[in-house]
């Protein structure tokens, strides 16, 4: 995401001026007046001086909101220390990173993939069926998924070849979609199906417009919890980069 500074309208500003009557009920009342005037709470976070913040986007644009220790009046801005480090980008990342990162979460767990193994960490891969690399990454991968420590779950696709799509859809469809996935990875053909069912479809192209959402343009792409929040990885990694996206060393 592109970060930009933005400075608030001056309405805004005084929101602790608003009548009682235009506050939600979900936060203190200087900091439900600015939400009243269009601006989104994405969260609240510590803050120095006996503040608390609050961090919210106006307009597409990431602001911090400071409510003073009397409850009653609030500032929008960037708090800085002596040496004039920014003290609120920290925060703002954090805070509506995390709130992106779930969602981003929600949508992945809602598309239509197919899992591989059973292990505690989970990473999603978008995955087309005539993709070399992602039969490359499924042998890179069989040490952490056998030793039961990942779980792939694969977003199917259909991009890289004209039979993608229905092979793609086949999969999701068979009796055992694991089964289905694993021997194609192998090498073996895919039985295809001549009628496809509508809603494969609609969630084929769903996962789709899913990946492009991510700004992902090939297959295998990653997408994983890491110590920064959600990662993202494309193409085949190299051994350090599997480790680090897998959480381990190779068993």
């Amino acid at each position: 995401m592109s970060l930009h500074r933005y400075r608030l309208p001056a309405a805004l500003l005084v929101a602790g001026l608003l009548p009682s009557a235009a506050l939600a009920n979900d936060w203190p009342a200087p900091i439900a007046a600015l939400q009243a005037q269009g601006m989104t709470i994405h969260g609240e976070f510590e803050a120095l001086g006996g503040m608390t913040g609050y961090a919210g986007s106006y307009q597409g644009h990431e602001l911090a909101a400071y409510l003073l220790p009397d409850g009653e009046h609030v500032i929008v801005g960037t708090l800085q220390d002596a040496d004039g480090n920014d003290l609120s980008r920290p925060m703002l990342d954090e805070v509506i990173r995390g709130e992106e990162d779930s969602e981003s979460l929600a949508m992945l767990e809602q598309s239509a993939w197919i899992a591989e193994g059973n292990g505690e960490r989970i990473v999603y891969v978008f995955t087309d069926p005539y993709c070399p690399y992602c039969q490359r990454l499924f042998h890179e991968a069989r040490p952490w998924v056998e030793a039961g420590e990942v779980q792939l779950r694969h977003v199917m696709v259909g991009l890289m070849d004209r039979d993608s799509p229905r092979t793609a859809i086949s999969m999701l469809a068979a009796d055992d979609p694991s089964a289905a996935l694993l021997a194609h990875l192998r090498g073996e053909e895919t039985p295809r199906l001549e009628s496809l069912p509508r809603d494969l479809e609609e969630a084929l192209f769903d996962n789709h417009q899913l990946m492009e959402s991510f700004g992902l343009m090939a297959t295998p792409s990653m997408v994983y919890q890491g110590e920064r929040g959600l990662q993202m990885a494309h193409g085949l990694p190299e051994e350090d980069e599997l480790a680090a996206i897998f959480g381990a060393p190779r068993p």
